[in-house]
């Protein structure tokens, strides 16, 4: 679908979230195909590098989705970044444009002093789900206050998930309301699966909101990703054929459990789904006036419909 809301005269601004969860980057650096954080980081920042130089005016904001919260790495507050522009001004590099070597030194300083302040031992006990959530409702809230200053209405925003960790059903009711906040907003969430398996969450978010989500086969060429799927602009977008997902798992998470479920009971008032049946929504303090009718036995096997909860009784 053509985005008609875009020029080429507008000005890009790319908010890029990337999943620093230490657990799964260990693992993805002893796979059969092997890509530390390290190695990653080097070719987000190329990337990075090459949207700025699309043109003048493109701007990039980086948020890290740590492991019980999340972080901006770029841009940082005015004094944060006086410091750092104050201690790496005496190591600039001559082959470098001064404005990419500023921004490099920001998301490097900051992804080390995340990584400084972490305790491995502590987030061990407390949980390793990565914060997307937090960093993606981060993300909208950056993107609204930039564009109310943007009286003309020439920043043209977008949302790019680097995703290694999988779903976290705890996390399903926050990240629907996110993916539903960005696409009433206009603002197309694309998603780069790294690492592990499909995520079903991340997969809805690309497809409601109109993105592109893009699972990367050979971790080595992670750049050549970036690159070909990402770095396209909204309005160049309109002439592109770029990947598209043939299915897309619509699996939602019960409210009960947070588990995933294939078929579940749906309130008819509130509409949460619950992965067994219970006289109360426990959402909406519905009463259901009666209990719906199991299938035989013998007959479970066989495919059958989701079973919804009868209607309010008035």
């Amino acid at each position: 679908m053509k985005d008609t809301s875009t020029s080429e005269d507008d000005s890009n601004l790319l908010v890029i979230i990337i999943d620093t969860s230490p657990f799964v980057w260990a693992e993805s650096a002893k796979a059969v195909v092997p890509l530390s954080l390290d190695d990653a980081l080097r070719q987000i920042l190329i990337f990075i590098n090459a949207h700025l130089a699309l043109k003048y005016n493109n701007k990039v904001t980086v948020i890290a989705s740590h492991v019980g919260y999340s972080k901006f790495l770029y841009p940082l507050p005015n004094e944060e970044s006086q410091q750092i522009k104050s201690s790496d001004s005496s190591r600039r590099n001559a082959n470098m444009y001064p404005n990419f070597q500023f921004v490099t030194d920001q998301i490097v300083s900051s992804l080390k002093e995340l990584f400084d302040h972490t305790d491995m031992t502590s987030l061990q006990e407390t949980g390793t789900a990565s914060m997307v959530t937090g960093a993606f409702s981060m993300a909208l809230c950056y993107i609204h206050r930039i564009t109310k200053q943007d009286e003309v209405g020439h920043i043209k925003p977008r949302i790019l998930i680097l995703s290694v960790s999988p779903d976290a059903a705890s996390q399903y009711i926050p990240l629907m309301n996110c993916i539903f906040s960005a696409q009433k907003a206009g603002i197309p969430v694309d998603v780069c699966k790294i690492y592990g398996e499909e995520t079903a969450f991340l997969q809805q978010a690309s497809t409601i909101t109109g993105g592109v989500y893009v699972r990367v086969d050979n971790t080595q060429a992670l750049l050549q990703y970036l690159m070909f799927a990402f770095l396209p602009e909204r309005y160049a977008r309109n002439y592109l054929n770029l990947p598209n997902q043939d299915q897309v798992d619509f699996r939602a998470a019960c409210f009960c459990h947070k588990k995933i479920v294939d078929i579940g009971f749906v309130c008819s008032v509130c509409l949460s789904i619950f992965c067994s049946w219970s006289p109360v929504c426990s959402t909406c303090k519905t009463k259901f006036a009666f209990r719906p009718m199991m299938p035989p036995a013998g007959q479970r096997a066989k495919p059958m419909a989701p079973m919804r909860g009868s209607p309010a009784h008035n």
